[in-house]
């Protein structure tokens, strides 16, 4: 059950939200309330609720220290929906900060918009507890294993459709509609060079997550951040007589708008038409990259039209170079990334003209660089520390000079680091390889599947693993598989056949044959060895 504490001063607030919906539906349990932030913040501790529904302005502890001492504390579970009165504007301003849920006006508050709310809750809810989950069972850490997957889907990067599907299915993300399209936003934020570091991430994700909110409440969408400044939307739709220029309009109108008034920046958004596939979600993203370059003060909202049509051909269009990047960045190859990204660089160079092309392939590469290596972020703020903007230099440039220059940086600096680290990350990758196992290890596994799952070739993983444990992949896979049948042959006293079959064997015969292969001993021989001389 998922744990809700209710934080308000008025008793008789606290009674009308225990009343008002029937929990259990939901699969929350009510395990307290409290009078006041210092209260719910021990009671927090105590009990670790999932979700909280704080009243704003509260005596000792206000609802806002509250939200703010947990997210400094705990991170960003709980989630809080704060109740408020109609004269807190700023206050719900500053709310958005800590990335609150919603906000609930007391007078008007009734069992549908508090249904509204708890479903949000309860859906951003699962996001974070699956993120969370892939950390904890050996996952690359980020948004990291969420955001790769959709860079891939948004670049055409996938081998196969066979990868494209094990990695959505790891993810537990439904791709079954047969209408997508996408949009690529940019935050604006015209004081940003006045602002420090902190004070803009701060800005950044708090307007992002408030377009994650207004997007979903007019459709379906995963939103995917790009790097400070940018953002992709994927729209998922059960057919495509479900898609209505007017309601996309309305929704990036509706993010403008908020956003504005919230935060004092300026959204600009191309989007892409609808395609059937998920793995056409690629060529939907192109055309939104061709309609944001058109936006502007003027039209900030830019959708995908058949003028646009001849440019697109001529546009730079990075899964081309699908097989060197994936390479390249999967395997830490600085050989073949060093000659990519010249490669690209003198394309650049052979083109002047071409600025447009050249900012956006630049771009589009900084984004996987950003999402598809470990610490992205932290290299990218590294290799450009020389420049005052950072890495976010390369939005103020004007000409393919400049592009290039940038891109040399880029390469060099990233191919140093690569270098440096290497060891490093490819310890990492072996590391959270070994602790998908372990934490799959009921299911039958092979090493194009766990390579799929990593986006990695299987020779590179079977190489890798061998020469960084010892063993061969299938080897460790019936070590782990084995370790697993003794605990429960000997702990949970499971019949022979019964721990075969819940470690994913085809039958007794063959667990029992590896069984003996790794132990020396058949199941059986090692339940009466164990059971007579138990030491």
């Amino acid at each position: 059950m998922t744990k809700l504490l209710i934080a308000d001063d008025e008793p008789l607030v606290q009674i009308g939200i225990k009343s008002m919906i029937n929990w259990a539906d939901y699969g929350i349990e009510i395990c307290g309330t409290a009078m006041n932030g210092q209260d719910a913040l021990e009671m927090i501790a105590e009990y670790s609720p999932e979700i909280v529904i704080t009243d704003i302005r509260m005596p000792i502890m206000n609802g806002l220290t509250l939200a703010k001492t947990c997210r400094e504390t705990y991170g960003k579970i709980p989630l809080f929906i704060f109740l408020t009165s109609y004269e807190e504007f700023q206050l719900i301003k500053e709310a958005m900060t800590y990335e609150a849920v919603d906000y609930l006006i007391k007078l008007e508050l009734n069992a549908k918009a508090l249904e509204e709310a708890v479903k949000k809750a309860l859906s951003r809810l699962e996001t974070l507890q699956v993120s969370i989950g892939y950390k904890d069972s050996g996952r690359p850490l980020l948004q990291s294993y969420y955001e790769k997957f959709f860079m891939r889907l948004l670049h055409n990067l996938f081998d196969s459709e066979e990868q494209f599907e094990l990695q959505s299915k790891d993810l537990r993300l439904d791709f079954t509609e047969t209408c997508y399209f996408t949009a690529l936003c940019q935050i604006q934020e015209g004081t940003s060079k006045e602002m420090d570091y902190g004070k803009l991430i701060n800005l950044y994700n708090s307007a992002l997550q408030m377009a994650k909110e207004i997007i979903g409440r007019h459709l379906p969408a995963y939103v995917v951040s790009l790097d400070m400044k940018h953002f992709a939307v994927v729209f998922h739709l059960s057919e495509l007589a479900d898609y209505r220029k007017e309601t996309v309009f309305d929704a990036f109108c509706n993010v403008a708008d908020m956003i504005r008034n919230y935060f004092n920046v300026t959204i600009l958004t191309g989007i892409g038409t609808p395609v059937n596939q998920p793995l056409k979600i690629s060529e939907s993203y192109q055309e939104a990259r061709q309609a944001f370059g058109r936006a502007g003060t003027a039209q900030p909202i830019v959708m995908f039209s058949s003028d646009d049509t001849a440019s697109i051909r001529n546009a730079f269009n990075i899964s081309v170079f699908k097989s060197e990047i994936t390479k390249a960045f999967n395997e830490f190859d600085t050989d073949v990334l060093s000659r990519t990204l010249t490669e690209i660089i003198k394309l650049f160079e052979t083109h002047p003209l071409r600025f447009s092309q050249a900012a956006d392939g630049a771009c589009n590469i900084l984004y996987l660089a950003l999402s598809l290596l470990p610490d992205g972020e932290e290299n990218m703020t590294e290799i450009f520390s020389s420049y005052s903007d950072g890495y976010r230099s390369i939005y103020r440039f004007t000409n393919v000079g400049q592009i290039a220059e940038w891109m040399t940086i880029f390469r060099d600096g990233l191919c140093e680091v690569l270098k440096s680290k290497r060891k490093t990350y490819k310890a990492h990758v072996i590391t959270n390889v070994q602790k998908y196992i372990n934490n799959h290890v009921s299911e039958k596994l092979t090493l194009n599947e766990v390579a799929g799952v990593f986006g990695l070739s299987p020779n590179y993983l079977s190489i890798l693993f061998k020469k960084n444990c010892g063993i061969g992949f299938s080897e460790y896979i019936a070590q782990a598989k084995v370790n697993r049948a003794k605990a429960l042959l000997m702990e949970q006293d499971m019949k022979i056949y019964e721990a075969a079959d819940q470690l994913g064997f085809e039958s007794a015969f063959y667990f029992s044959k590896v069984f003996k292969k790794v132990t020396g001993l058949s199941p059986r021989e090692f339940i009466q060895q164990n059971t007579i001389n138990p030491d």
